[in-house]
């Protein structure tokens, strides 16, 4: 099988270099060049490559945020991240924007044609430590992202919603919480009114969307 590349880098002399490199394996075809992010994302929609190799840092637009447009516009592109430093923001960005891994610069060349070789073949490159650093910066985003959408609710007010959001009645919900139903349509009205939504059906779509049920386990 040949696998088709893309290689990006804003110097002539990389681009000339990597280009060299990877046409000399058998299975690679460089389809085409990019010096900037802005071509990377026209090339890539162009030639529709197996693989681009990005460059991190570009002037203007960087590799990250051409990777996060090349995914969006072709998901099923594996794009490598080109770095001469492992840190750790850049790479959660590069992940983020989806990167299927990284190689370091300084790495020798057949680093490289490994890791092109092995995403194309549908594997990630991602350092098991890096991964680990990575899921934990999304939980953390998660958990504030939750946190910030029921911040204005009281934790009875969150029980009944996760009740409303199950598809509960005022009635069973009294039953379950061991409260009057003149109670708990105040608390519905109350969540609604915070909520700035219109009805049961929304609230119920808003805790769902905003994964509630996670929230609540969290605060047990």
């Amino acid at each position: 099988m040949t696998y088709r590349i893309l290689v990006v880098d804003d110097h002539e002399v990389v681009r000339l270099g990597l280009r060299a490199l990877l046409s000399g394996q058998q299975d690679f075809v460089v389809v085409d060049e990019a010096a900037s992010a802005e071509e990377a994302v026209e090339k890539a929609v162009l030639h529709r490559p197996d693989v681009v190799v990005m460059d991190i840092r570009m002037p203007g637009t960087n590799g990250i945020e051409a990777t996060r447009a090349i995914k969006s516009k072709l998901p099923e592109v594996q794009v490598i991240i080109l770095t001469s430093y492992a840190e750790d923001e850049m790479l959660f960005d590069a992940i983020s924007a989806g990167a299927a891994g990284y190689v370091l610069k300084q790495g020798g060349g057949d680093d490289l044609v490994r890791a092109v070789r092995r995403v194309a073949e549908g594997d990630a490159l991602l350092d098991p430590a890096v991964t680990q650093r990575v899921l934990a910066r999304v939980r953390q985003a998660t958990r504030q992202e939750q946190a910030a959408a029921f911040k204005d609710l009281t934790e009875q007010e969150l029980r009944v919603l996760g009740l409303v959001s199950q598809g509960y009645t005022n009635k069973e919900i009294a039953k379950e919480l061991f409260l009057g139903e003149g109670t708990v349509r105040n608390y519905v009205s109350s969540i609604l009114s915070k909520l700035e939504l219109t009805n049961r059906a929304e609230a119920a779509a808003y805790a769902v969307r905003h994964n509630l049920q996670e929230f609540l386990d969290q605060l047990a």
